[in-house]
């Protein structure tokens, strides 16, 4: 079944509409395409501003059935022909090789089925990686969070897999493609800043790197999903914090102090903090995919397909706000070129086709920084206060499931499916969950090794006896978003275990009471987190530390802490995670995380301004995985603080048998 079954027009006839079948079909299409949030259809809005539960049920009967079409992205590894097919499309149209990211136009970690690439044509699901193809050889490059996922997913034998930074695509390029070849790329997926490095690579090899106009994947990828369709809500002030008039006015004038008359918005969670608005286009993160441009009065061009918008949002918008398809973005450079108008673009996430278009209309380029970026990363005080509010109530729901861990473990016959679907259980028997911020990571033993590891029905283990669990996970409500890591014993430690524990949590503790003078990036406090795993020679191959938005991304820039040098200082109410960790490949892994925020911190007798970090995460931290003679009394004292904190705010939360268990799990030490 693909047209609208006859109860689905017949209920939109019975309310005085006209339906149109292929607009129908398009339009659900679109729907399919989206996921499927924990908040409910809300997606029937789109097809009638007060659906009844009988018109519900029949839209719901009909995508259920749309759904059901395969697009080929659960396979993993992917079938060896798509690599050929990729292959033969490219000598048809006489490309050496093409380029091929994990990234869709907005650069952003989550991307829409569609835009899944990578994952169709190599099997490979991470959130971040790239893949190169040439006629003869083909790579595909992933960062220290992956090493082991990659391989468990991809063909390596077809794809040779690289890891970052360590071995950079570029290298490759300059090393591998053929002298006179020609490397194909997508300029709605290569950004600015890329195009740039990977055309010098490309030229270092006598060669040429190429935009195309259309993708050749998609020229082979049949049953390719459409464009996703999630309804565009408001986002209200009392969340918000301030009006969407308020943002756009103060941005506005961040941008004419650049030295622009407009700024290219191309990210879709500063269009959703600067318009108050929130969507459900891709996974785990309530974002709407378009484009904006920004003008100096505080009027915004949003460019996004009207089907998804609600007459109730446009409303909302307000007249300030201009809406037009995403196809008239060119034309709308023609008339900034035609005006003499400055637009401001962020090289390192805006498309390159945006800049060569740009320039095709004469319109003069300001290469700078997202205005919004750094404003969106502080958060007001309504928003701290969600967001303290939201780690209450998701730190009550990880509590009871620590508890109800802690008692059903003990039979050893836990599966790592079941518990992390209790998990996603009790955080909806909140009322408050909108969705997960991502996709849970319940790892038990050596599958807590693998860093963002995701249990399959293929791939789980149970949780035994003598092992270490790792469940990484968080929830999106409307007041905030949150993100937890912790790592459980199951039954007795090892020595080992609790000593590489301990080390974890010394560096989580350092991070968590450090104090630092304003000016301070997160790369100055990243070594803080890993000193006491260096004293025995050991570390880790991921950041300690990123943004978190405000019922916005889980991963949010662009402060974060990391070995990687960041030139962004910490500033107060940047929300980041504190969550070093270790990893022993094949048998255990390690990571402990609370949210923190930055605040000021009141330091008698300073010589100028510091900050320190507020704890926001509240649920305990394995007690039985903590070897106490490697603590020091300050880190006692500060894990007992926690503690009694954890028990004091979560207590009245819960149940009497949670609360039981509460009252051990943070006894002092």
């Amino acid at each position: 079944m693909t047209s609208p079954p006859d109860d689905v027009l017949q209920l939109l006839r019975r309310r005085g509409r006209s339906p149109d079948p292929a607009a129908l079909e398009s339009l659900m299409r679109g729907v399919v395409a989206a996921p499927e949030s924990l908040a409910g259809p809300e997606w029937v809005e789109l097809f009638d501003s007060q659906p009844d539960a009988e018109l519900t049920t029949a839209l719901t009967a009909w995508r259920a059935e749309l759904s059901k079409v395969d697009d080929g992205l659960e396979e993993s590894p992917a079938p060896a022909h798509r690599l050929a097919d990729l292959r033969g499309e490219l000598k048809r149209r006489g490309l050496d090789g093409f380029v091929v990211p994990r990234a869709d136009e907005h650069q952003g970690e989550y991307v829409p089925r569609r835009s899944q690439r990578l994952g169709w044509l190599t099997g490979f699901s991470g959130s971040a990686g790239l893949a190169i193809v040439l006629a003869d050889t083909a790579a595909i490059f992933v960062d220290g969070r992956y090493t082991l996922a990659v391989r468990a997913q991809v063909d390596t034998e077809a794809f040779v897999p690289h890891q970052i930074p360590e071995e950079s695509p570029e290298a490759w390029i300059a090393a591998n493609l053929p002298k006179g070849g020609k490397l194909g790329f997508d300029p709605w997926l290569q950004t600015v800043d890329g195009h740039e490095r990977f055309a010098r690579a490309a030229a270092r090899a006598g060669g040429s790197f190429v935009p195309v106009e259309q993708n050749p994947i998609d020229s082979v990828w049949r049953d390719r999903p459409a464009p996703p369709l999630a309804p565009v809500q408001p986002h209200p002030v009392e969340f918000a914090g301030e009006t969407s008039e308020q943002r756009r006015r103060r941005i506005a004038d961040v941008v004419a102090a650049r030295g622009a008359d407009v700024a290219l918005l191309t990210a879709p969670d500063s269009i959703a903090w600067l318009l108050n608005v929130r969507g459900g286009d891709v996974p785990r993160t309530p974002f709407a995919l378009g484009f904006a441009l920004l003008h100096t009065d505080g009027h915004v061009d949003l460019y996004m397909d009207r089907r998804k918008i609600p007459d109730r949002t446009v409303a909302w918008l307000g007249n300030a706000v201009t809406l037009a398809p995403p196809e008239e973005l060119g034309a709308a450079f023609d008339m900034l070129g035609k005006t003499n108008k400055r637009a401001l673009i962020e090289s390192a996430t805006a498309p390159y086709w945006a800049a060569t278009r740009l320039q095709a209309a004469a319109v003069t380029i300001v290469r700078d920084v997202d205005p919004v970026a750094l404003p969106k990363a502080c958060k007001n005080p309504v928003e701290l206060e969600g967001i303290r509010v939201a780690h209450r109530r998701d730190g009550a729901a990880v509590s009871r499931f620590l508890g109800w861990l802690a008692a059903e473990s003990k039979g050893g016959t836990l599966r790592e499916i079941e518990v992390s679907d209790r998990l996603q259980a009790l955080r909806q028997e909140t009322g408050k969950l909108r969705d997960l911020s991502f996709d849970t990571i319940s790892g038990a033993g050596p599958n807590g090794a693998i860093v963002h590891y995701r249990a399959s029905e293929a791939t789980e283990r149970t949780l035994e006896p003598g092992s270490l669990y790792l469940v990484d996970s968080g929830g999106q409500y409307r007041d905030g978003t949150t993100d937890i890591t912790r790592t459980i014993a199951i039954g007795t430690p090892t020595p080992e275990m609790k000593d590489r524990f301990t080390r974890v949590l010394k560096g989580h503790i350092a991070l968590a009471t450090a104090r630092f003078p304003a000016g301070t990036t997160g790369s100055q406090l990243d070594a803080l987190a890993r000193y006491a795993l260096w004293q025995v020679g050991l570390d880790y191959d991921h950041g300690t530390g990123h943004g978190v938005g405000a019922y916005l991304s889980v991963h949010e820039g662009p402060h974060r802490i990391s070995k990687v040098a960041n030139n962004v200082a910490l500033q107060p109410g940047m929300i980041v995670s504190n969550e070093p960790g270790y990893y022993k490949t094949g048998s255990y892994g390690i990571r402990l995380e609370n949210l923190v925020a930055v605040r000021e911190a009141n330091i008698e007798g300073a010589d100028r301004r510091y900050f320190e970090f507020e704890t926001l995460t509240l649920a305990p931290l394995d007690l039985n995985a903590v070897d106490v003679s490697l603590l020091t009394e300050a880190e006692k004292k500060w894990l007992n603080a926690y503690h009694t904190r954890v028990r004091e705010v979560v207590a009245p939360q819960v149940d009497e048998a949670t609360r039981a268990w509460l009252t051990e799990a943070t006894r002092p030490l």
